[in-house]
């Protein structure tokens, strides 16, 4: 039975220069993103968990979205229609400093027009010595907050508000649908692959309208089950650039993998191994969904044959180690190969991830483990593991691990355990990330609030 839940969205959008990535890093508290005091210093596609008060969300920086091997930025046009599209919110970030100015005034008309909920950022008021801030009210954006982000001023008011305009994390309505999203880079086969995924099976509803106009989605049935397909085609810049130049949207992806069960990663095997291809694997894994390495295209590949796949195999796997669980394909939408073994692979990997073990089974196994190899830590403060047990109504493998001292296990010791669990249960949990969760055995830990994933 698939169910899953929905993170919430937030955009942060703004002309360049006004401290957008600077913000986004003093959310996370952490530097996810490369911050500097040149114009359009941020280069990749920017995206992570963020949680205030027990909600989560995802924070985007959207002067990140864009294709880092392409030298155009996204327009502000373009910025607020991703926005528009596939957030929950917006924030439109100004500067203090600068009197607000038709770029300024026109990232808020856009906003606005977008009909979601809106949140002016007036960044660097530490520097805005006698300036007047009442010139931003023109704007038109309610609420408005005052931030620096050097003096973390202003964040927890951000952050409070924004709590109170989020939705609340839904659970997708419980129904034996497995929902699967097509995700890569644009021109890698996406559409080629929906259509022949579509046409492999008579499809229920074909190009329903989803939630934006740019997420095509067919429902087929294969096997007894319903399989939603979710196609992210990638949006083609306007304006004169050179044909064939399209902006990859994380802001779709990630809307796209939100409502997703498993997700199909293509590559075309004319271009593999690029460090897009590992963001999008990583947002995918943090995202707690399953996934399958594609090879699109296979038909075009030179010499293909078993030779080239076996040599082929191992480059893909070194590139992808951080998801050595997912399995690897290769497709052709042209002749049809390996499609329908898709399908399997979705409903195998549904299967894998309903898996339950019983808590007699999780502790023997942890006794083993233990025993074999006791966890190394500091004089005095060595980790004791003492019990665990599976969550429950959690769509990922998700285990809640209680001892002593557990913030000193090394991280190689978690990779040995979670190593260890896939060999002993759910035939390797092929396909699926698995969650282990550390515990001190006196803190509280109420089985209605988990501590991998949002609370209810």
């Amino acid at each position: 039975m698939s169910s899953s839940k929905k993170l919430p969205i937030v955009a942060i959008v703004g002309r360049a220069n006004v401290g957008k990535s600077s913000l986004f890093n003093a959310i996370l508290n952490r530097r996810e993103a490369i911050v500097a005091r040149e114009a359009g210093t941020t280069r990749d596609s920017i995206s992570a968990k963020a949680e205030w008060n027990g909600h989560q969300f995802w924070l985007v920086d959207t002067a990140g979205v864009k294709n880092p091997e392409d030298d155009f930025e996204l327009t502000i046009q373009e910025q607020i229609t991703e926005a528009a599209a596939a957030a929950d919110v917006i924030w439109v970030v100004v500067e203090a400093p600068v009197a607000p100015t038709e770029e300024d005034r026109r990232v808020a008309r856009l906003a606005l027009k977008s009909g979601k909920p809106v949140s002016l950022v007036i960044n660097k008021v530490d520097q805005a010595r006698g300036a007047d801030l009442t010139l931003f009210d023109r704007l038109g954006v309610q609420p408005i907050v005052r931030t620096s982000v050097k003096q973390r001023r202003g964040l927890d008011q951000l952050l409070d508000g924004l709590v109170k305009v989020i939705p609340e994390v839904t659970s997708k309505e419980a129904d034996d649908r497995l929902h699967i999203a097509l995700l890569g880079r644009p021109n890698v086969g996406k559409s080629a692959l929906f259509n022949s995924l579509a046409k492999k099976q008579q499809a229920i509803v074909a190009d329903r309208a989803g939630t934006t106009r740019d997420i095509n989605r067919a429902v087929v049935r294969y096997e007894g089950r319903e399989l939603e397909i979710m196609d992210t085609a990638g949006i083609r810049r306007s304006g004169k650039i050179e044909r064939g130049i399209e902006h990859f949207s994380v802001l779709r992806s990630l809307q796209a993998i939100e409502q997703a069960d498993v997700c199909f990663l293509l590559m075309d095997v004319n271009e593999l191994n690029t460090a897009l291809d590992q963001k999008i694997a990583g947002m995918i894994k943090e995202a707690g969904k399953g996934l399958v390495l594609v090879v699109s295209k296979w038909d075009a590949a030179e010499g293909r044959d078993a030779f080239t796949r076996d040599a082929l195999a191992p480059q893909i796997a070194h590139e992808f180690d951080f998801v050595p669980w997912a399995p690897l394909i290769f497709t052709s939408s042209v002749t049809g190969q390996n499609v329908t073994k898709l399908f399997d692979l979705a409903l195998s990997i549904d299967a894998t991830r309903a898996t339950r073990i019983s808590t007699r089974e999780l502790n023997k196994w942890l006794v083993r483990m233990t025993d074999l190899h006791p966890p190394a830590g500091l004089k005095n403060r060595a980790p004791k593991l003492n019990y665990m047990v599976q969550e429950d109504d959690n769509p990922i493998p998700a285990f809640k691990v209680f001892g002593a001292h557990t913030k000193f296990l090394h991280w190689s010791y978690k990779r040995y355990l979670e190593r260890g669990l896939r060999e002993a249960f759910g035939d390797g949990f092929v396909g699926t990330p698995v969650q282990l969760w550390f515990i001190e055995k006196h803190v509280t830990h109420k089985h209605g609030n988990s501590p991998t994933r949002p609370k209810r």
